[in-house]
């Protein structure tokens, strides 16, 4: 194949780089009929040629070859033509050079070699030559010893990188435990505070019956050290007496406080009963959706019923009101009772007209306290009556049917 016929077939080559059938192509195996002419144009020899297209997804070493200058194409050189499919090649690095044993030898050279140097007639241009000096030989025992001198410098950066990470892991667990301990310690105090306020709450004001049980026993401690010390002092038989019955005075005294303390204890629980109660019948019905685990709210007769009933019975425990808002709510709680006849709700109306009649008379409202207070709790019988209040039979402890079929 001459220069011409070279130069045809890589064009032929390039074009058919150039078009897309070259990566239509890609992984196929087809022929190929390379045809050589002469310089007239007549077809010499043909070749044909079975080529395999391997799409390598890393570029080629250029080993030798043909590259087109123009383009900058690499074609058909030493490592697309050898089989270099997938071949790794590593880079080895090894001390041979170092240890292999080295031997002097003389051999005949096929030609003879020499150097060039000045004379009279010859000038040597030396301005790029360098000079250079060999180093010291370095020597495998050479070798060892500094790997070793590496490894151990390796070794204390490591070691000192776990003690120090070691140390910084005891220092923050050394430093969450006296935290820890300082939020125990802050929740004992605080506890200690609440128990303590608690205690005091339930001296001051009790409301149970635990709560008068610790003031009894309290007082009947104070009284047996009082008498004890009394007892046991160098006072005269008349000092000692005194000294008794001012111990006994001052008990009755404690013992009455107490005991008021208990009316207001018995009148607070009671009223709080109450509005549990009026609440408990006045509260929506709760019903739970499967949808979203939601509760709906809803409002039935009953418990509509039972909030109007609510609103007069705390209309009627305020107190300092106007004649007229007075009036008006004596007025509403007479109708809401009068849709029913009988006993209660006569005496009812009856109550409320008398205290009507006093009001328009004039009269202070503490001489109206027992009356009213008696108004109240006969409306509260009537509220906790199922027949006048039917969400009130949910709370009845013996249905109401058996009461009135035994009444």
């Amino acid at each position: 194949m001459d220069n011409n016929q070279q130069v045809n077939f890589l064009e032929d080559q390039e074009q058919f780089y150039e078009n897309d059938e070259y990566e239509q192509t890609m992984g196929r195996q087809f022929e190929s009929v390379v045809v050589i002419k002469d310089e007239k144009g007549e077809v010499q020899k043909k070749y044909t040629l079975t080529i395999q297209i391997i799409k390598a997804n890393y570029e080629k070493p250029y080993l030798g070859g043909l590259k087109n200058k123009k383009s900058g194409a690499l074609l058909h050189h030493a490592f697309a033509q050898t089989n270099q499919y997938r071949r790794e090649h590593k880079e080895k690095n090894h001390r041979d050079t170092q240890t292999h044993f080295e031997s002097t030898k003389s051999t005949i050279m096929m030609r003879e070699f020499g150097t060039q140097m000045e004379k009279e007639d010859l000038f040597i241009d030396l301005r790029n030559d360098r000079n250079f000096e060999p180093k010291l030989y370095f020597t495998s025992e050479m070798w060892e010893e500094r790997r070793e001198e590496a490894a151990l410098f390796i070794q204390r950066l490591i070691r000192g990188w776990f003690a120090r990470r070691r140390t910084n892991a005891l220092r923050q667990k050394k430093q969450q435990l006296q935290n820890e301990q300082l939020e125990k310690e802050e929740d004992f105090r605080r506890q200690e505070e609440v128990r303590h306020k608690k205690e005091i709450e339930r001296r001051t004001n009790p409301r149970t019956k635990e709560d008068f049980q610790i003031l009894y026993e309290e007082l009947e401690l104070w009284r047996t050290t009082e008498i004890a010390r009394i007892k046991s002092s160098a006072m005269s038989e008349e000092e000692k007496r005194a000294a008794l019955k001012q111990v006994l005075n001052k008990e009755t005294d404690l013992l009455q406080t107490i005991d008021r303390l208990k009316i207001i204890a018995n009148q607070k629980n009671k009223d709080e009963k109450i509005n549990k109660f009026l609440k408990s019948i006045s509260d929506p019905k709760k019903w739970l959706r499967k949808s979203d685990g939601r509760f709906t709210e809803v409002h039935t007769l009953y418990t509509t019923r039972a909030r109007e009933l609510m609103d007069i019975y705390n209309g009627l425990k305020q107190r300092k009101l106007s004649l007229d808002e007075r009036l008006d709510i004596l007025v509403n709680t007479k109708w809401t009772v009068k849709e029913w006849d009988c006993n209660l709700t006569r005496e009812i109306v009856d109550l409320i007209d008398r205290e009507a009649d006093m009001l328009n008379r004039g009269r202070p409202e503490p001489s109206l306290e027992g009356l009213r207070q008696r108004l109240q709790n006969l409306f509260l019988q009537f509220i906790e009556t199922p027949e006048f209040n039917p969400e009130a039979a949910r709370f009845q402890k013996i249905p109401y049917e058996i009461l009135k079929s035994t009444s």
